[in-house]
Order: structure tokens, then sequence, then C-alpha cells
């Protein structure tokens, strides 16, 4: 005779509860995803999403938890934690991961991208599916790209002219196509974590800033610079990645979801993106920044140069320029 719960002991009971718990625990993993964004931005709407659509695919058995804002460590630190397998997903920027694949460099040819819609189109040519393929060398998993606006520059004083830059000091991002392009504009590229620019542009340890529109609003820098000049010299791209170690022991059925999961919430992704640009900008006039009426010409006169000089030292960025300039 099967007995009823009221006569089972209650430390048997107990027990039993653990045992069932742990067990629907095993089947679940609880994964992690880092980025290097404020939750208002763009790519962590899609990290949210990802994690959203990676559980419901999974049926529950892969959980993720999404970081943003550098809390699991900068690029360079996730990176190594993502070889060991200790995280298994981030959205890096294309230009910090140019450090260990030379060929996504291309996405920062300067005034090569109309706007962020060309910009996603590009992500779908051979060359762009190559670059994400070639990351596998440093133990990531590339699983596609997303986007965060156009970049554009922020300053304490009206940049009308590439001229009027001539000695400042820009917040840029760390890489030498950044520090070629703003050099070649007269401007002193300054490195330093997005967290630090508030406090430099009020001390006046900075003049300006290269910044997307995304990061722009949700960390309101035009609090301590007012006027942007809509540059629009380059695209932001992130791109998706899972650690290949971690990857490489999922099951193939495993890892074709996550793909699956990946290609839809980049699709999805390239909408948010491309209807962010303008609601930012409408955001950030709203909130007292002034657009300054500028001579772009005078940015794009040294673009040809720099794409030159980049082309010529990175066959897959050659490939990559002529691919996105068909588009």
């Amino acid at each position: 005779m099967t007995p009823t719960i009221s006569k089972i002991p209650l430390r048997a009971l107990a027990a039993a509860t653990v045992l069932a718990t742990s067990a629907v625990g095993a089947h679940a993993q609880a994964l992690k995803l880092a980025h290097i964004t404020p939750p208002t931005h763009v790519w962590h709407q899609v990290s949210e999403r990802f994690a959203g659509e990676l559980n419901k695919a999974s049926g529950g058995k892969m959980t993720v938890a999404v970081s943003p804002l550098q809390k699991l460590g900068n690029e360079g630190q996730v990176t190594q934690l993502m070889q060991a397998g200790a995280v298994q997903f981030a959205v890096f920027t294309a230009a910090g991961l140019s450090n260990r694949e030379e060929s996504l460099l291309g996405w920062s040819l300067p005034y090569v991208f109309k706007d962020v819609a060309h910009a996603s189109r590009a992500g779908t040519t051979p060359a762009a599916k190559e670059m994400l393929k070639r990351l596998e060398a440093s133990g990531l998993v590339g699983l596609g790209y997303t986007y965060a606006g156009m970049r554009h520059v922020l300053s304490l004083q009206p940049v009308a002219t590439s001229k009027d830059l001539a000695n400042k000091k820009i917040r840029s991002f760390p890489s030498p196509i950044y520090n070629d392009w703003w050099k070649a504009q007269g401007a002193a590229p300054t490195a330093m974590p997005l967290s630090e620019v508030a406090p430099s542009l009020t001390t006046k340890l900075l003049d300006a800033v290269d910044v997307d529109l995304d990061a722009l609003v949700g960390l309101k820098f035009y609090q301590q610079a007012p006027n942007l000049t809509l540059t629009n010299h380059m695209a932001f791209p992130g791109v998706i990645v899972a650690s290949k170690k971690w990857f490489d022991a999922r099951t193939d059925a495993e890892r074709a979801m996550i793909r699956k999961v990946a290609t839809e919430v980049e699709t999805w992704g390239y909408k948010i993106a491309i209807d962010a640009e303008a609601g930012n900008l409408a955001k950030a006039k709203a909130d007292g920044a002034k657009v300054v009426n500028a001579d772009v010409k005078s940015f794009q006169a040294v673009g040809a140069k720099i794409r030159d000089q980049y082309t010529a030292k990175n066959p897959l960025i050659a490939d990559f320029y002529k691919q996105a300039n068909d588009l």
C-alpha cells in the first residue's frame, strides 16, 4: 500500500524535496553574458533578448545572467574568462576585438557607411562572416553582430570644422585606427573608460568625446559638454561571441540552437538600432544637447587616406571595404 504524505516523516519529505530541487538544477545551466554598455544601451537590449530567447529555446535549461557596464571586468579580462570557459557569452566591441583579429578594423574605416541600416547590411557580407570565423583562433565563437549607432563628436566648445579640434584632447576608443583618424584631424586622441568621461569633461581634462548616441543618452555626457557635432564618421558594431571551450562541449543540437537564437536576435537588433538612432538624437536634443551646424566635408577630407592605409595592410579589410561599398 502506498503511504500518504501525512504518514511520511517530515525529515524524509524535506530530503526528497532537496533531491528533487537539485535534480532540476542539475539540468539547468546558469550562464553569464558580459558587455561594457549601460542598461539603456541597444547592446543591453540585444543581450537581454538573447538571454530570454535562449532560455525559451532550451526549455529553461540555459538561463543567462546579463552583466552590463564591465561588471565582470573589461573586455580583455572577460576574454580571458571566456577562454577558460568561466563566462559563456559576451558582446564585445568590434574595435576592441581587432586586437585579436586585425580584419575587424574594417568596421572602423571612416566614411564607409551611410547610416546604421547600411552598416547592418554589411554584417551579412562574406567578409564580415569570415571575420567572425577567424575569432575561433582566440578561443571565441563569433555568433553575429549588433550595432550602437554611428560615431559623432560631443564637445565643450562648438566644433564646426575639423580645425576646431586642433590640439584638443578627445576621448577616443583605444584602437590604432581611431588614433590615426583623430591625429589626422589634428586632435589628441585620449583613451579612457566611459566611467571616467563625465568627470574628465567637468575638470576639462577632456575637450571632446568620440561617441555613439546610445552611450551619449545613456550616460548623459551632454550635461558636461552640450555641443553635438553629427560627424557620422564611423560605424560602431559589437560582436556577439561565445566561449569556444564551452561551446565545443555542447551537443550538435545545442550548438545549432544557440546559433539559431543568435541569428534571430541579430536580425531583431538591427531594427532596434536603426530606430534608436533617430530616437536617441531626439532625446539628446530635448535634454539639452545643442546640435552644431558643421562642415562635415572638412572631416571627410582625410577619410580616403585612412581607408587606403588600412585596406593596403590587410586583404580581408580590403574585401570588406569593397563589399560594404557595393551595398
